[in-house]
């Protein structure tokens, strides 16, 4: 697509011209509470970091800001860390490694600047300047390469006209943001309603009475190895599935000593450890592209005792309102758990296995739509997140209707 050319009526000018620096220094004083700041990342802005006594903190000077200050991190310029001082935040702190500045009255609206800091370009020239002596390390953004960089600058009122619409665009992307993150919810809250109602309810049986649970193997942190056969342990254990962006793994010389937590193809996992999440209970079964594998301690194997149950209406139970509702997790050392003891306890209904087929294709059928609806709304979302650097685009370039 062609790019549309730069308004070549609007001028250019440095930082320094439109930007005075600010240092508001006080000594720190033990008997004195400060308000302290960071700021975000990806044009996010400042915001109340902690507020801490002078005893707390090392520092013999902290610098003052105040409202309409601009400020940037001097470590993750490179990131996009820039703000706007807001009123709530006003008489705030901050660390030396945060440069103020004032702007020079008629001559520039910071909120114009804070926008013109989330354009792409501009980052990409931050980062540049941050570059240290090798690929691998980065250098602090100093004041003299952030007063040198050159913006377009419009007249005051147009600045102001330019960051009103964006403002007005960025609020209707955030409103079908919202919208799209509700639908989801929504989704989800369908899939659960339609499993309470579809599981019968239990009776007099528990959950032993046709599946145990077999806990892993406590394997010793220092038999880690950064190559060999992976550990299934808590932090692998998803929604569902197994996520192995974090994998610690046994020596493969050693796999043959634990025959007994050696996983298989559709095997059923529970995690013993912070077991609720909000969107459910961590469960995965485990697929063949997870092999080889062996069970860790605190992730529990469903096994079961004969064949009137099946593996795909059990995992489903598991995933229902059914299971989440009936267990109560305790506590060790702060951390939610639960015992697959207790699990076994719990009451659990068994129909005959027609009706086990029936139900797990209709919650099959159900999740097929909602993994449709979500696909389609990860599409939208992704072309949310597209407009916003586009209209900022077209704001800069004096393009913007």
């Amino acid at each position: 697509m062609r790019r549309e050319a730069r308004d070549e009526t609007v001028p250019t000018v440095r930082l320094g011209d439109v930007l005075t620096p600010t240092v508001r220094a006080e000594s720190v004083d033990a008997s004195k509470e400060y308000c302290l700041l960071g700021i975000r990342l990806d044009g996010q802005g400042p915001f109340l970091r902690e507020t801490v006594m002078g005893t707390q903190t090392s520092a013999t000077k902290l610098f003052r800001v105040a409202e309409n200050d601009f400020i940037y991190s001097r470590l993750f310029a490179c990131r996009g860390a820039f703000g706007v001082i807001s009123k709530e935040l006003n008489g705030c702190f901050v660390s030396s490694e945060f440069p103020a500045f004032v702007p020079v009255p008629g001559k520039i609206d910071v909120e114009y600047l804070k926008y013109w800091f989330r354009l792409p370009s501009v980052i990409a020239t931050v980062d540049a300047d941050c570059s240290g002596s090798t690929p691998l390390t980065r250098n602090r953004f100093k004041e003299n390469f952030f007063l040198a960089l050159e913006i377009p600058l419009p007249p005051l009122a147009e600045q102001r006209r330019a960051v009103a619409r964006i403002e007005e665009l960025a609020a209707q992307i955030h409103e079908a943001r919202t919208l799209r993150h509700q639908a989801d919810e929504e989704a989800e809250a369908l899939q659960s309603h339609v499993a309470r109602d579809l599981f019968p309810q239990p009776s007099n049986n528990v959950v032993s009475e046709w599946v145990k649970f077999q806990t892993g193997y406590a394997f010793k942190s220092e038999w880690f190895s950064g190559s060999g056969v992976r550990l299934a342990r808590n932090a692998n254990v998803g929604h569902g599935t197994l996520d192995w962006s974090e994998t610690v793994r046994l020596p493969e010389s050693r796999r043959a000593e634990f025959p007994r937590f050696e996983l298989e193809e559709g095997d059923i996992l529970i995690t013993l450890d912070r077991p609720i999440i909000s969107t459910g209970v961590k469960v995965a079964r485990v697929r063949k592209t997870d092999l080889p594998c062996l069970l860790l301690q605190r992730v529990a194997r469903a096994q079961f005792q004969g064949d009137d149950v099946l593996p795909e209406y059990f995992f489903r139970w598991l995933r229902s309102p059914h299971f989440t509702g009936a267990i109560d997790p305790g506590r060790s050392n702060g951390v939610p758990h639960i015992s697959h003891k207790d699990i076994e306890k719990i009451p659990f209904a068994a129909p005959p296995l027609a009706e086990q087929r029936r139900i797990v294709a209709e919650l099959d059928a159900l999740q097929a739509e909602v993994d449709a609806l979500k696909r389609l709304q990860a599409e939208t979302v992704a072309e949310l997140d597209a407009l916003l650097p586009a209209i900022l685009d077209r704001a800069f370039n004096g393009q913007l209707a």
